[in-house]
């Protein structure tokens, strides 16, 4: 999950990033790697500083330093410090921003710098998200996928089936329930839609949806088919046909719809797996809830994710040193550490078998259930995604999602405006 950093400190840590030049060696023989950590939650920056002064104590002779970044201008600052000269030697970041970093030749290609025991634990469907045509650019080791965040006292007096991973609701079954617990002032869910259009694109693999198709010539367009509807035309039907989802958390965040959730005026809620740790901290004291899977369609409970990643920068004099560094924070129990920082899930396999990251507790095990069935982001490899999403996809789905447009309507903008703006970055 992202954040924003307050206006003043993002100004602070790009004002500092500027003036640092590249890591390389001292008089004395001493390498220094610039790593940029986008940890922001206070147990996230908390385990990776100590991981970083774990590896600096014990590798003296090539020492790590931390410096804090921020999700909310992450790209821009990368692409002025790539254009610069002055880029990090290590970056966190995550995989939907790398396309375009990769392809203009400001990161490494990771291919022959990982040992062995790294890239076998990280399973391929995950590396997909890092490869963009014959390289690797980044290593992918946290995800989270989104689930219903619900309130449990209601759930049981309601006397719907309680789903599992093992046996999830439907998209169908999640209509009907949320119309069983509207009523008496209060919605059945709050979808928090800011940003509509990962939410949909991911959720959509769960019905069976891509939109996005590559023909034999290898150009992507849009198109809106029978399985792609399933997820917007659910939300639609909430918001201005039941009435059982609440029309004023569209244009919301996640972290907005909580003191709602808590306040009894939505029963479910869904969001991304890290924000249980927000719930952990602000529920009131008793407050009952439990975490659920999304629901599942034609594809099951395939989900897509864009992993949060580490990535080498071209320009980087020690990217030897650096893969070592890379290593060791990505061991089996290092990245648990960061996981459970995050509240996020780890990619490693031996990570994801830990009884930390499968307690009942919070949780964790049925986002644990959850993670064999992630998958790369349809928008992954996408040229052009981010103006397509800006400029056509956003506007649109916000639009219908509110009832302002219809799916006729819908369709011709993501398919003929999205096209035009697509065609542009594969000619």
């Amino acid at each position: 999950m992202r954040t924003r950093l307050p206006a003043a400190l993002t100004a602070v840590v790009l004002l500092l990033l500027a003036g640092c030049s590249s890591g390389g060696t001292r008089d004395d023989g001493r390498i220094t790697l610039r790593f940029q950590s986008l940890a922001w939650q206070e147990e996230s920056v908390e385990a990776t500083e100590e991981l970083v002064r774990e590896w600096n104590a014990a590798h003296p002779t090539v020492r790590v330093e931390y410096v804090q970044g921020s999700w909310d201008s992450v790209h821009d600052q990368l692409l002025t410090a790539f254009e610069g000269g002055e880029a990090p030697d290590i970056i966190h970041d995550a995989s939907d921003d790398l396309a375009d970093f990769a392809y203009g030749g400001h990161l490494a290609d990771l291919t022959g710098l990982l040992p062995e025991r790294l890239r076998a634990d990280i399973p391929a469907r995950s590396w997909e998200t890092t490869t963009f045509g014959d390289g690797v650019y980044g290593v992918p080791f946290l995800q989270e996928p989104r689930v219903l965040i619900a309130n449990a006292t209601w759930l049981k007096r309601s006397g719907v089936r309680i789903p599992t991973p093992e046996r999830p609701w439907s998209w169908a079954d999640f209509r009907q329930v949320t119309r069983e617990l509207s009523g008496d002032g209060r919605y059945g869910v709050a979808w928090p839609l800011k940003e509509p259009v990962s939410a949909t694109l991911n959720l959509s693999l769960s019905a069976g949806g891509r939109l996005f198709h590559r023909g034999t010539d290898g150009k992507v367009t849009v198109r809106l088919e029978a399985a792609d509807e399933v997820v917007p035309r659910t939300i639609h039907d909430q918001v201005t046909t039941d009435r059982s989802a609440s029309p004023t958390t569209l244009g919301s965040g996640g972290s907005d719809t909580l003191p709602g959730f808590f306040g009894g005026r939505y029963a479910m809620v869904p969001l991304g797996f890290s924000y249980r740790q927000q719930i952990v901290q602000q529920a009131p004291k008793g407050f009952a809830w439990q975490v659920l899977p999304a629901p599942a369609g034609a594809g099951g409970l395939t989900q897509g994710v864009s992993p949060q990643t580490l990535s080498i920068a071209e320009d980087c004099p020690h990217k030897k040193e650096a893969a070592a560094f890379l290593d060791f924070l990505l061991r089996p129990r290092n990245m648990v550490r960061l996981a459970l920082g995050d509240w996020m899930l780890p990619t490693g396999t031996r990570a994801l078998k830990d009884p930390a990251l499968r307690t009942a507790e919070h949780g964790w095990a049925t986002g644990s259930a959850l993670a064999a069935h992630l998958r790369p982001a349809p928008a992954q490899t996408v040229r052009g995604y981010p103006e397509w999403k800006d400029k056509v996809a956003t506007p649109a789905l916000q639009e219908y999602y509110s009832g302002a447009i219809g799916l006729g309507a819908l369709r011709e903008r993501l398919e003929g405006d999205g096209n035009l703006v697509l065609a542009r970055y594969q000619r």
